[in-house]
């Protein structure tokens, strides 16, 4: 068994019905502001715990930018305590809300025009955050890529030297193989079925994988 490039390993994946109990594009609230914010929680944390964090704003009616930048960061830290980290990500998310509304006027203008580049340059977001941010609220061909992403590859015999390295490789057989109107969708999907996959498989990671890549490579 040889795992040629990214299209054959999502291929394996996706006869596995991974996403089968999941939202349509796997993140809860895809193409929301709800997303943004939720990926600044997750840094560091378990998802559970995000959910938690998530309720409580949606209950205090705080997920939107306008709102979020207006919030008192004292209450905002108990409300998303249950996420750890509380008092810089409450910062971060003040800080970005101020930005959001100061540059783009709203979500909607946001998610439009925003890049890459803006994202990283704003305190607080790295790599992994502004490209969930694009793949998953702003509804952008970008793939995310994570240390579920790493350690599964590893399986396969793949190092990558940085997280771009690693991204570039999971993009290239699907843009090779897709057209980019369908680009979004695949790579959503694309990391939502490597994290539900290394989940779901903690131990022997490879081995169910390997079976499907034989046999699809021998179709």
């Amino acid at each position: 068994m040889e795992l040629h490039n990214s299209l054959d390993l999502f291929r394996a994946l996706e006869r596995l019905n991974l996403l089968e109990n999941s939202p349509p594009m796997w993140w809860p609230a895809y193409g929301t502001f709800e997303v943004v914010v939720g990926a600044i929680l997750t840094q560091n944390t378990q998802w559970s715990r995000v959910e938690i964090s998530l309720d409580n704003l949606r209950k205090r009616k705080l997920l939107s930018p306008e709102l979020l930048s207006q919030c008192d960061s004292e209450v905002l830290m108990e409300l998303i305590r249950p996420s750890g980290l509380f008092k810089t990500k409450a910062q971060t998310l003040i800080r970005l809300s101020h930005a959001i509304c100061d540059e783009f006027g709203d979500f909607e203008s946001f998610s439009l025009t925003v890049d890459r580049e803006w994202l990283l340059s704003q305190k607080g977001i790295g790599p992994e955050t502004a490209d969930s941010i694009l793949c998953y609220a702003c509804k952008r061909p970008v793939m995310v890529v994570d240390a579920y992403t790493a350690r599964l590859l590893r399986e396969f015999g793949y190092e990558f030297e940085c997280y771009d390295d690693l991204q570039e490789w999971c993009e290239y057989g699907l843009r090779e193989m897709n057209n980019d109107s369908e680009l979004a969708t695949f790579f959503a999907h694309f990391h939502g079925m490597i994290v539900e996959y290394v989940k779901q498989n903690a131990n022997g990671k490879a081995v169910i994988l390997s079976l499907l890549l034989d046999k699809l490579q021998g179709e």
